[in-house]
């Protein structure tokens, strides 16, 4: 039978159900410890949020809370608020006034019993309540110790622990929305579909070799490939996905390159909202890398003015060509400016040269003015072209368009469920080898054993994906990389 096969597999199955949450990582997280951290941002705002979570959160509470009613926090069903104040536990001081809202263990984000203070947003306030909280008897939470616990009392997955700083990063709406869907397991989700596809497989090529006895359905060459092969293109997919999603998160470096007086420093002003940029009718104005992060569209693109490639005697300005010159070897985009105005000349030649093997955008500027360019050539180095006026602001929606298109941003659905990190490309891709090597040993007539071996090593890389194999090591560079307080 089919279950027979199943109960074969027990170390995956095993770890498939077992939650992570029972493994023991030598943390004093297991030992009860009650921790404490500003979980709003540490700069000035109107109102400052302290969370207590552990097993004496709402005794800690009590000891710095004072509610106007009376009630005590412990007292409270969860989801309830009371207001009061927060005193000086050595002096009876009134700190500041509060909200103070309980969450029940397991209803909570943490899965623990947590108090939340809500103050005024000023740094003295916070800090001044933190220290009484702690000398109430909470510890200091560690970065990513409240999501952390989040994850290992089972409230969230891997994955969606990661979207949080994720969420919190994200520069535009493309990110955004990749970082909810995220948090909202839709991932999780799509990993857990192909695992399960894999192990149902696996589980039938055991059922199959090792109970002939029973009515099992036989399992063909072809069939198994072509199984084989769906789980390997929703891989494929996965990990096309990352660049694209990477682009949307962190953004991509992106030189804006020119002769003097194309129209740079115009260019990066438009695109920047506000004169970053000296622009003046004078060749050889910026002579030092200008640099701004800007939003186009979706795409967060951290823009570097530099200096107009040419030859000059000018000591400063010759230093500025050279690292122009450094900056468009290493950068991710390349905006190539041309004047439209002008004749094509040998600084525009060395620019085209420059921008070969790196995704590169001609900007064809100034078309506003009369036109000598030479157009076929422009067309015969770029596949991407714009033309625009830089100072009149005509044409964004145009690069846009084309800078989208080369860096395959458009395509990618950022609800669908994206690799985020590269823990997660890297567990992705070893799936995917694993997929690869039951294919091989499939077409060269190995045993099914072997297409098994290959299949188990391909369900485990999914498993530590999602976090229900999650090593120690694994988790904690998953937590090192947030905030305190989140």
């Amino acid at each position: 039978m089919l279950q027979k096969g199943m109960d074969t597999m027990t170390g995956i199955a095993d770890e498939k159900t077992k939650n992570v949450n029972t493994a023991n990582f030598g943390r004093e997280f297991s030992r009860g410890k009650t921790i404490a951290a500003i979980s709003t941002a540490q700069a000035p705002g109107g109102i400052g949020i302290i969370r207590i979570s552990g097993p004496k959160a709402f005794e800690i509470a009590d000891r710095v809370f004072f509610a106007r009613s009376g009630k005590k926090i412990s007292q409270q069903k969860g989801y309830t608020v009371l207001y009061g104040e927060v005193r000086d536990l050595s002096s009876g001081e009134k700190l500041d006034e509060a909200l103070a809202t309980c969450f029940r263990a397991p209803r909570s984000f943490t899965g623990e019993d947590v108090a939340e203070l809500s103050c005024h947003g000023g740094l003295y306030i916070l800090r001044s309540v933190l220290k009484e909280v702690y000398a109430a008897g909470a510890s200091p939470a560690e970065p990513g110790e409240f999501t952390r616990r989040a994850f290992l009392n089972g409230k969230i997955g891997l994955t969606e622990a990661e979207s949080v700083m994720e969420l919190i990063s994200a520069q535009g709406a493309g990110a955004a929305r990749a970082a909810i869907a995220g948090h909202e397991g839709v991932l999780e989700k799509r990993i857990r579909s192909l695992r399960e596809s894999l192990v149902g497989l696996a589980a039938h090529l055991d059922a199959w070799a090792d109970y002939p006895e029973e009515d099992i359905e036989e399992v063909t060459d072809d069939a198994l490939e072509a199984s084989l092969m769906k789980a390997h293109e929703e891989i494929q997919r996965l990990l096309s996905s990352f660049d694209a999603g990477k682009i949307l998160r962190e953004g991509v470096d992106t030189v804006i390159a020119g002769r003097p007086n194309a129209g740079k420093s115009t260019l990066m002003n438009l695109l920047s909202g506000c004169e970053r940029s000296i622009v003046t009718d004078v060749a050889g104005t910026t002579r030092d890398i200008v640099e701004e992060t800007v939003l186009l569209g979706d795409i967060p693109l951290r823009l570097a003015d530099t200096a107009g490639l040419r030859f000059t005697e000018d000591p400063v300005e010759s230093i500025g060509v050279e690292k122009a010159r450094e900056r468009l070897a290493s950068a991710g985009l390349i905006l190539a400016v041309f004047d439209s105005s002008c004749a094509l000349n040998e600084e525009d030649r060395e620019l085209v040269r420059a921008c070969k093997g790196i995704p590169s955008v001609a900007v064809v500027n100034k078309s506003d003015l009369e036109s000598k360019i030479d157009y076929s050539y422009i067309k015969s180095n770029f596949k991407h072209i714009v033309i625009l006026s830089a100072l009149q602001g005509d044409g964004l929606e145009d690069l846009h368009r084309e800078v989208t298109e080369l860096l395959k941003t458009g395509a990618l659905d950022p609800n669908e469920g994206i690799l985020f990190t590269e823990r997660q490309r890297d567990a992705a891709r070893r799936a995917g080898d694993g997929v690869e090597e039951a294919l091989e040993a499939l077409r060269m007539g190995m045993t099914l054993d072997a297409v098994t071996v290959s299949l188990e090593g391909a369900v485990s890389a999914l498993l530590e994906l999602t976090g229900e194999r999650a090593s120690e090591a694994v988790v904690e560079q998953v937590f090192a990389h947030f905030c305190v307080g989140k």
